[in-house]
Order: structure tokens, then sequence, then C-alpha cells
């Protein structure tokens, strides 16, 4: 006998296991099935599985199962990521809470600590992938740095470098001091932040008593201008232009320019131009010829080059050379107050402006010149652009098609080198001989005109940017060139979306060319988050279109970010967390994964909370419920569905001889419409859609409707067993369509259920519904439409009479039109269900035009009236007090509600949402009231007649 109650934790772990052994997962590297990939968004070994990773993969699972058993030869490529700068920053902390750092360690050996935390991590957050269902073919799980991974990075950076499609050379990137290494621009997250505008004194050279007055967020930059640019139409200016003005506190003398960058209307209209330290002015620098100085050290710190004067001659300031090894938040305290003492300072003001963060650690970025090696995306991105436009590749929503437009015709060089140990090291090697005069050791003195600089792997070798690297797919033993020996390798590590932007092939065996290759590439859809179409997708598309000639998926599905209840991005900070693996121990990975289908509507941000998963952890128990109510009926023989389904057609056909009452031709109608709405919903990635009419089907049409009418011609001989078949048919069906989207507990019900030998051994590998269009008849489901209107409307009655629904009454109908005939044939036919649902001790007709019972209440529906007689049901007196504590009560919230809306502050700095939810509250308690007001006019009225 079937438990009363589901207990998903005995049910999971026992299912998957079995999947497992059968390898249920698994995908075919030939197959004359039609292929059907997905390559996983590889997590972070660093993490373990949050409600994006939740989302993300349920949604790929369920297609993934849907299409596995629709009988496609189904992968779902499993894979973390080595996740470079992230990996090496926890690893970095796991040693120093051992009092041990990297630099200790040295490189080699601290690659095999990373490697081996990483192993463990990676373990982890499998093992909780697995945990919430994931159906991975998980004897194919790669890693970005494992073995033949790393021989694909290795491939393809060799052959971007030899199609001049990579290059070193010195530019100005975005920094983080707190990582000590580059990053690209898109790993630079934004942030509104609350400032200072700072307004300082630049004296003209000419004469000291005159200055120009420049704006400033970022004071401590003052040490690296090179000069002051206004705009060539500002007539506030026009005198200054060609002068010369001194650098405060160190006197460097800059010349004062025009170019249309500047805007007239911030600030002063002056602005002060450091090229080494700012990506426009850096743009303005290149523009006029400046020279370039960089200010601060990698670690943010000032460095001894700001002392030179436009002509890199060295200056001398007593005053400035006090910075010299200082954080750049110190040296800005110290400069602002050198500034007041100088009297340059010209005052302050509050500004909100934006900083850029690192997208790992949160640091301030830094502009910083330094060279770095770098792919040339326009080549790449014109390909890309174009299987977009052509729909080889299609993108779902398609708003984010514009978008990813935008930022593929406007697309920079990415800059992949990173200075870092943890990750693909760069396979470029310098020959010390040949590049005589451009590389010093650590330490040396380094040539003024040399101002930027990096340094190899032991720190002992400076190498500047004109060096000729020596790019291998081989690591070299001596140079080409001279034949020397004497080699240092490039200590820089690529970018991990490098690697992970070759992941669709690469995955699957390139460079070699790979059974599996063939057979699933290009893979079918991609399942991705917003947030990373630009860091990963549009990355994999310049590639796969580069090194395969086409494109790596045929779609791409792009979901929304997962919110807490009330719209907040989650974060520890903030304290809204919600930890996926705890749910999952609670309430169960079906209950979980359903949550997450129905919530995720195509275009918004996903909401999720506590009450919304424990809802449907009781959609589960529905389920289950009803499950337990089928098999204590079917026995152990399966019952001739085949037979019950003619039945049905045939009774369609005018047989009157039959079993088959309207409730069976609904509930196959609508078993067939719903698995019609699924499959669509699924082919277009409407998984909130689909799981809505799931819902519906199994809750309301099947449990609360069907059921309830199938018990009282159960124990009937004559339609005893076709109700039986019927129930199989529905039940089995519908954990089918469900299983993609509630894997557990629909295996678990599925292999109690009698069915005929020969099939599946698993619902996993069984075959998913398909659509008998005819079953889908409207005209067949409108007679037992028309009872569930009535039924729900007399229910209706007791629920706003606040009448307890076990008490007897009297029920009469009066019907009307050509609706009321047909109605009146199904009430014959299901009178026994419609007396039992709503609970009537006597029903009775009444004839048109005849008077109702004098107290009693009336549901007026589309094919007749249905009136309850009230008398002996109400304690009228009691009944009125309860109305009229009710509407007090609404009354006292509406102009709560109002006095709220009233308050012009509410509207002006309440969040929109806050502001539309408070109106809905406010509609809502009108109606009540109207509704409340309605029904103490009545019960007056029959207080009267009684």
């Amino acid at each position: 006998m079937i438990e009363t109650g589901y207990t998903p934790q005995s049910v999971e772990g026992r299912w998957y296991q079995a999947w497992l052994e059968a390898e249920a997962f698994r995908a075919e590297d030939t197959s004359s099935r039609p292929p059907f990939c997905i390559v996983i968004p590889p997590p972070n070994v660093t993490g373990s599985l949050h409600m994006g990773h939740a989302l993300n993969s349920t949604l790929q699972d369920i297609l993934v199962r849907w299409k596995r058993m629709e009988g496609s030869n189904t992968l779902w490529m499993p894979g973390t990521d080595h996740a470079g700068i992230a990996t090496q920053n926890v690893v970095e902390r796991v040693l120093a809470e051992k009092g041990k750092n990297r630099e200790e360690l040295g490189r080699e050996k601290f690659v095999e600590e990373a490697k081996e935390w990483s192993k463990r991590y990676e373990k982890r957050i499998l093992g909780q992938l697995k945990k919430l269902g994931a159906s991975c073919d998980w004897d194919r799980t790669r890693f970005t740095f494992d073995e033949g991974l790393s021989k694909a990075v290795r491939q393809a950076f060799v052959r971007l470098y030899e199609d001049h499609l990579i290059y070193r050379g010195e530019r100005l990137v975005n920094w983080c001091p707190r990582c000590d290494t580059a990053l690209s621009d898109i790993e630079v997250q934004h942030e509104e932040v609350d400032g200072r505008l700072w307004h300082v004194r630049y004296v003209f050279e000419d004469k000291p008593d005159e200055a120009l007055i420049v704006a400033t967020t970022r004071p401590e930059t003052i040490l690296g201008d090179t000069a002051v640019a206004v705009h060539p139409e500002d007539e506030r200016y026009q005198g200054a232009i060609g002068r010369k003005v001194l650098v405060p506190v160190v006197n460097r003398k800059i010349p004062v320019i025009a170019d249309p960058f500047v805007s007239m209307e911030f600030g002063t209209g002056a602005l002060k131009i450091t090229p080494g330290h700012d990506f426009n002015d850096h743009e303005i620098g290149v523009r006029h010829e400046l020279p370039i100085i960089k200010i601060f050290t990698s670690k943010g710190q000032l460095s001894p080059e700001f002392l030179v004067d436009n002509e890199g001659k060295p200056l001398e300031s007593e005053r400035a050379e006090k910075y010299l090894g200082e954080d750049h938040y110190k040296v800005r305290k110290l400069i602002l107050k050198d500034l007041e003492e100088l009297r340059l300072s010209a005052g302050e003001e509050p500004h909100r402006h934006s900083v850029g963060h690192c997208y790992r650690c949160q640091t301030a970025v830094e502009p910083f010149l330094t060279p770095q090696w770098f792919v040339a995306t326009k080549q790449l991105a014109e390909p890309a652009i174009r299987a977009v436009e052509e729909g080889r590749t299609k993108i779902v929503p398609e708003t984010w098609t514009k978008t990813y437009f935008e930022w593929m015709r406007n697309i920079k060089d990415w800059c992949i080198s990173r200075q870092i140990w943890w990750g693909h090291q760069i396979p470029a090697w310098y020959c010390l001989d040949c590049n005589k005069g451009k590389w010093s050791r650590k330490g040396k003195a380094v040539d003024a005109q040399r101002k930027a600089v990096t340094e190899t792997a032991d720190g002992q070798y400076i190498f500047f940017q004109d060096a000729k690297a020596i790019v291998s797919l081989e690591d070299p033993t001596e140079c080409p060139k001279c034949e020397a020996k004497n080699l240092v390798r490039d200590p820089d590590v690529l970018d991990t979306w490098f690697s992970s932007s070759l992941w669709p092939f690469s995955t699957l065996g390139w460079p070699e060319d790979t059974s599996a290759l063939k057979t699933f590439y290009p893979t079918s859809v991609l399942v991705t988050a917003f947030d990373i179409l630009f860091f990963w997708v549009a990355r994999m598309m310049m590639m796969g279109l580069k090194f395969m000639g086409e494109v790596p998926f045929r779609e791409v599905y792009i979901h929304a970010l997962v919110r807490d209840p009330e719209g907040q991005k989650m974060s520890k900070s903030r304290g809204n967390v919600i930890d996926p693996v705890e749910i999952i121990d609670k309430q169960g990975a079906d209950a979980f994964r359903f949550t997450l289908s129905s919530i995720a509507a195509q275009g918004r941000d996903i909401r999720i909370s506590g009450e919304r998963i424990e809802g449907y952890r009781h959609f589960c128990n529905k389920i289950w419920n009803a499950a337990r109510f089928c098999l204590s009926h079917l026995g152990e023989n399966p019952p001739d569905r085949e037979a019950a389904l003619l039945a049905v057609r045939k009774a369609k056909k005018g047989d009157s001889d039959s079993p088959v009452r309207p409730a069976d031709h609904w509930i196959l109608s609508c078993l067939h419409r719903t698995t019609r709405t699924v499959r669509e919903a699924l082919e277009s990635y409407r998984f909130n859609e689909a799981s809505s009419v799931l819902y519906q089907f199994m809750w309301h049409q099947f449990c609360d409707w069907y059921l309830e009418e199938t018990k009282h011609r159960l124990a009937d001989k004559k339609e005893g067993e076709h109700v039986r078949a019927l129930l199989a048919e529905v039940l089995e069906t519908s954990l089918r369509l469900l299983h993609p989207f509630m894997p557990f507990m629909t295996e678990e019900l599925w292999q109690r259920l009698p069915k005929p030998p020969g099939g599946p051994s698993l619902l996993a590998l069984a075959p998913y519904p398909e659509v008998d269009e005819r079953f889908i008849d409207e005209e067949a489901e409108r007679p037992m439409g028309l009872l569930i209107e009535a039924i729900t409307g007399v229910r209706n009655i007791f629920g706003e009479m606040d009448i307890h629904p076990r008490k007897k009454f009297r029920l009469s109908a009066q019907l009307r039109g050509e609706l009321g005939e047909l109605g009146r044939e199904v009430l014959e036919k299901e009178k026994e269900f419609f007396v039992a649902a709503t609970n009537a001790e006597a029903f009775s007709y009444l004839e048109p035009g005849q008077a109702h019972p004098p107290v009693s209440a009336t549901d007026t529906t589309s094919w007749g009236d249905f009136i309850v007689d009230l008398k002996g049901l109400l304690d009228f007196g009691a009944e009125r007090e309860r109305i009229s504590k009710k509407l007090a009560a609404a009354r006292k919230d509406l102009e709560a509600v109002q006095r709220r809306l009233d308050s012009p502050q509410f509207e002006e700095r309440a969040p929109a949402e806050v502001v539309q939810e408070t109106r809905a509250r406010r509609d809502t308690l009108v109606e009540l009231m109207a509704r409340l007001e309605g029904n103490l006019a009545r019960v007056t009225e029959w207080e009267k007649e009684s």
C-alpha cells in the first residue's frame, strides 16, 4: 500500500542512483536518433549551488528530460570552470589562514595546491546539481583546466596569433589593485556612488596671479596631469588655449589645449588630462600627442615615475616626495591637505558618479597602462553578427537580440592576459639574447621612456612591451632565430573566459575530429542568464564560427535573475539569500524545481519566496494523494486503457449503451489540450506557461473535479472497470507529462502503477505523451463545464454567507435557452455527482417565471439560475453582525491605504512596485466593501421576509 504522505527524502536519492545504474542519462557518440545537446554553463569550482545555478540547471534539465523522452539522442554536457581570479583569491586566503603565501610556495606548488582545492570543490558542486536532479551524462564531465581543454586552449591561442588576431601591446586597461591583474571591460561592474567634486587652481606659468579652475573627482591623479583641456568653442577660455599652467604641488608645466570632448556644462568646463590613468584622457592624450605619466604601481601605491616633467626630465618636489609608496586613497588625503596649505583649493561640492569595481572582489578598479595580450575582436565579431541576423542562431526572448547587436557592433579588443598564477599560462616565450635592451632585471633602473612594464613568473625579469615573443604549440627548447637556449616564458595566464569561449566544441574533443563533435556540434540550445551574454555567449559565437565554421548553438534562451520577494538582488550583506540545498533538504527537489519553472517568465526577473515553495510542496502532496486514491482502486492487473478510450470515442458518435459520462469526454479533452499546450510551451521556452497549465490540470481538473466525479461510479459494476481504466490512463499520462518538471516523485508513482509488460523500466526513459487531436473537442468539454460552473456558484454562496459547507439544504435550478436544455441533460446524467458535490439534500427544477423561495440566494450562470433555500441555514442577526464587523474593518483599512496614496511624498519616494501594490490593495478593498454592503442589504431583506 502506498504511504499516506510523500516524503522526498526517502525517494530522491534512491531513484537518482537507479537512473545512474541504468545509464539513463547516457548519450551515444553515433546514433540514428536525432541529436539534442546542451552544454552546461560551467559553474565555478569556488562556489556552491546558488539560486542562479538552481534556476539555470532546472530549466536545462526540463528540456533534456523532455527531449530524452521524445526519443532524441540527448547529451547534457556537464563540467566546471577553473575560475582563475576567484579561485586564486580563495586559495590565497586559505594559505594565509595557515600562515603561508603563494610567493613562499612558488608557482608550481601553488598551482598544484589550487588543483587539489578545485577537485574537492568540483565534487561538492556537482553533487549538489545531482541533488537537484540534473540528468547530465556525468561520465563526460569536463573541467576548463583539464588536459583536453588545456590542449584546446593552446591550439586556439596559437591559431589566433598566427592569424594576427592575438597581439601584445601597451594599452590602458582596467586594473584591480587587490587581485593585482588586468580585467576586461565587461569584468568591471559600474556602481553609482556618492563622492565629491573638488575645484583646484592651476596657476598660469606666465601670470602666477591668474589661474584656471579645474574640477576633479580624483585629486590624487593630479600628479599625472600632462594638460588641461577646454572646449574649443568655450568663450570663457579662448585666451587660455595655448598657454601653460603649473600642475599643483609638483609644478610640472603643461599646456592648455582645446578638444571637443570637453563638456562646457560639467564642473568648470576645464578638464585635467591624465592620459595614464583615465580612458577618456588617454584618447585625448593620443590625439594631442601628450606624454603619458604612470603614477601608480600595480598595487595602487604612488610610484616615483610621477616626478618627471612633460619631457621626461626629473622634477624635484620635497612636498610631493612624502607621497611615495602610499596607497592612492592616502595620497588623496595628503594632496587635498597640501592644496589647502598652498591656497590652490577652490572649494568642493557633493557629486554622485559611476565607479568601476572588480567583478570578483568589488575593489575599485584603476585604469593602468601596461603591456597585455589582446584578441582583435572586430574581425571575429562580424560573422557572429551575421549569424544572428540570418537566423542561424536565434536569441529568446528576441528583445535580447538588440542588446547583442549593440554590444557586438561596438566591441573593443579583448584583454585576455591576467597577472595571476592559476590558469592557462600563455604559450609565449622571450629569448633574452634576441631581446637585448628590451628587458631588465627586477630592481634595476628602468629607461624613463619605457614606463609600462610586466614581470615574469619568478619576478626576476621585466620585459618591455616591444619585446618579441615566441608563440608555440610545443614548449620550445631554443630560440628559432638565434638557437640560444636562454628562454623565459611569459608569466601571464589567460582570462578564464578564453577557455570557456571554446566550451561548446572543446568539451566534445576539439581540436581532434571526434565522433561526438560530428554528432553534437552545433549544440541545440544554450540556457543562460542575461548577465553573461557578453562575458560568454558572444565570445562562444565568435570562437565557434572561427574554429568550427559554424555557430555553437542553434538557439540561446536567456532567463532573468532570481530575486527575493521584494525584487531585491540576493546577497549575503542583505541577509536575503535562500540556500537551494536547504530548500531541497526541507521541501524536496520536485517542489523546488516546479517553483522555479512556474515563475520563469520570459523578460521578467524572478521573485521567489519560502511561502511559494511551500505552496508547491502542497502540490506534490496533492498529486501523491490523488495517485494513492487511484492506486487503491486499480489493483495488480493493468486495466484495459485502450478499450476505455475506444468507448469514449464511440460514445461521441452517439452510442447510448455506454458507461461513458460527460466527465470522461471532458477529462480526456483537457488532458490532450494540456499536452498540446505543454509541448508548445517547451518548444518556445515558456516554462512558466507549461508549469501553469500542468498545475491547473492536475490540481483542479483531475483532482478537484474528475476524481470526485468518479468516486460514486467506481463501485458500479457497469462503469467501474471503465472508470478504473480511465483513471490509469489519465494518471499515467500525467506522470509522463510532469516528469521533466518533477522527476523524483513521478518516477516513484509511475513505478507503482500497473503497466502492460514489455515497456520501459524507468519513467525517465518512457515516451513523452503525444497529442491525440481526436479527444480535443470543445463541444465535448462544454457539458462538464456547465456542471462545474453551477457547482462552483453554489459553493460560492456558502462561502460568502459563511455557511458551513456540510450543512444540508434545498437546491433548485431554473434553466433557460438552448444551454439550459443541454445542462438539463448533463444534470440528469450527473445528478448523483451534482448533488454530492453541492451537498444538497433535495434538488428540483423551477419552471421559467416561477417564484424563488422567499429567503434564498441565487447564483446566475450562463445556462440558468441555481437557488439555495436559506431557511434554517442562517441566524440573520448574527450574520448581520458578522458582515458589519468585516465591513468596518475593510473601511478602516481603506482609509489607511487612501491616506498613504494621498500623501505627495509617498509617490515621490516609494518604489514604483510598492505604489502599484498599494493601488491594487485600494481597489481590492473597494470591491470587497461593495460586496459586503450588497450582502448586508440582502440579509436585512431576508430577515424581514422571514
